[in-house]
């Protein structure tokens, strides 16, 4: 027997993430109660250290597995924001779910094989390994959205979870199945090699298959009309649970999206791009329509998460160089904007009550000054104020679409941004202009919150006063998809 050729350094950051959850599955049999915190620090820790593994291998490129697993800078730069979900989710954790008695310590093991299969979605070069990541992230996550057993909403929204993503699953498994029918293999790299071959005519496969992975990923992303499990989901999953759905599995899901349509499937960009255009158009619209009558803050942010893919979906419409650049940049201002936001909702819970109503945030501004004022930097983000993240953002995503001659998805998308206005600044109007009877919870004594919220407000605010240096790593990521 020949032993097969491995590459080890493509799987670094991923086995480094693997490693850590072992060790934190391990550490959890001889701890108990507060020192369970420890097993989130080393959780930090092994995240922190795959991140830097990840930054050092910035100029390189290593393919391995027969072409089916890549380290390139796209990869990295994704590695680097599922870093930091996985950080702030666990950082946040720690304080949640001692307040909510969740004595579970498998909790921060499965919040790292979620970042471990999220890892593999963007190295993924291949269907099955996307596949296979998308499946390793969707299972633990489906665990962690139940986790809090004895309630019947996080148990509710696991079920929910479950049967709807497998649903989902299905219709990527079978895209999948079709376009290696067509093709002869599942490499993302041959694939492409046969569209853009001069004179060859795509097989009917091809569009049928590509249909069904539109839907597969729409389902992911929580894209209209595949939406319908995120608002019941978000408000019933624990809440450091919804923070990383929100961000880490909406980022993965964009990982693979991106890399199988923008640059394998380019050659189809004018078959795929109408459907794509529908989708961009209702997500955004019925996102913030339906946001403007939520009174549950977890159901307004599922449904303002729901609309910011409908502003990313304009990226991917607009494709190429700008269109790819902007996705990857607004990928990253949203982590920070709406762990920061997650992080504020937690901040305001107790005990059997989650205070999860807006009237619950009245008078917040004035009884604590941190918080409302963090929460207020992170909704006016959202909203796409100017000197903020969100606002560069979507200048960048518009932008491209206008630069492409998709003037009226960017108009529709700036109307979009207007109507939201209404929901995000209803929050800071409830903290600052109302009086609420509720004695609140402070951060006096909840130092991993306060620096959640520290790091969630300083990336805000910095990446919209200075976004070049991220943009240039966005671009510079996008393009090593073509090397």
């Amino acid at each position: 027997m020949t032993r097969p050729d491995v590459s080890w350094l493509t799987l670094l950051p991923t086995l480094i993430v693997l490693g850590t959850a072992l060790v934190v599955l391990l550490a959890d049999l001889w701890t108990e109660g507060p020192d369970r915190e420890g097993l989130g620090w080393i959780g930090i820790v092994g995240l922190l250290v795959a991140a830097v593994a990840s930054a050092t291998l910035w100029n390189t490129r290593e393919v391995g597995f027969a072409g089916g697993y890549t380290i390139d800078r796209y990869t990295i730069f994704f590695n680097l924001i599922f870093a930091l979900a996985g950080c702030l989710t666990l950082l946040m954790s720690m304080d949640y779910l001692e307040r909510t008695d969740i004595k579970t310590g498998e909790y921060y093991a499965l919040v790292l094989f979620a970042i471990a299969g999220m890892l593999m979605m963007a190295a993924g070069t291949d269907l099955i390994v996307i596949f296979l990541g998308l499946e390793v992230m969707s299972i633990a996550v489906y665990c962690l959205t139940g986790i809090w057993r004895r309630d019947m909403r996080s148990n509710e929204a696991a079920l929910k979870y479950f049967l709807l993503g497998a649903f989902a699953t299905g219709f990527l498994l079978f895209g999948i199945a079709l376009i290696y029918g067509a093709c002869g293999t599942t490499a993302l790299g041959t694939v492409a090699a046969q569209l853009a071959a001069k004179g060859s005519t795509p097989h009917g496969l091809i569009f049928a298959g590509v249909a069904l992975l539109l839907v597969g990923f729409a389902f992911k992303v929580a894209a209209v009309p595949f939406h319908a499990w995120a608002p019941d989901v978000y408000q019933g999953a624990p809440t450091s649970v919804t923070a990383l759905m929100a961000v880490g599995v909406k980022a993965a899901a964009f990982a693979a999206f991106a890399r199988i349509f923008l640059h394998t499937l380019a050659p189809l960009a004018t078959d795929w791009a109408g459907a794509m255009r529908v989708l961009a158009v209702l997500t955004m619209t019925v996102g913030n329509v339906i946001a403007i009558a939520q009174r549950n803050i977890k159901r307004l942010l599922a449904y303002s998460s729901i609309s910011h893919a409908g502003y990313i979906l304009i990226g991917m419409v607009a494709a190429g160089t700008d269109g790819g650049t902007a996705v990857l940049y607004y990928l990253l201002v949203y982590s920070f904007m709406t762990l920061g936001a997650f992080a504020v909702v937690i901040a305001l819970g107790k005990r059997g009550e989650p205070n999860e109503d807006l009237d619950d945030y009245a008078g917040l501004g004035f009884k604590h000054p941190f918080l409302g004022f963090s929460m207020t930097v992170f909704m006016l983000s959202l909203a796409g104020v100017p000197t903020l993240a969100g606002f560069t953002g979507k200048f960048y995503l518009f932008t491209a679409a206008v630069d492409t001659g998709h003037v009226d998805l960017a108009i529709v998308g700036v109307l979009n941004s207007v109507i939201s206005m209404y929901y995000y600044l209803g929050v800071p109007i409830r903290m600052y202009m109302a009086d609420g009877p509720k004695e609140i919870p402070g951060t006096a004594h909840r130092p991993y919150l306060v620096a959640t919220l520290l790091i969630a407000s300083i990336g805000t605010v910095f990446l919209g006063l200075f976004p070049s240096w991220a943009l240039e790593l966005a671009r510079s990521a996008y393009l090593s998809l073509s090397t």
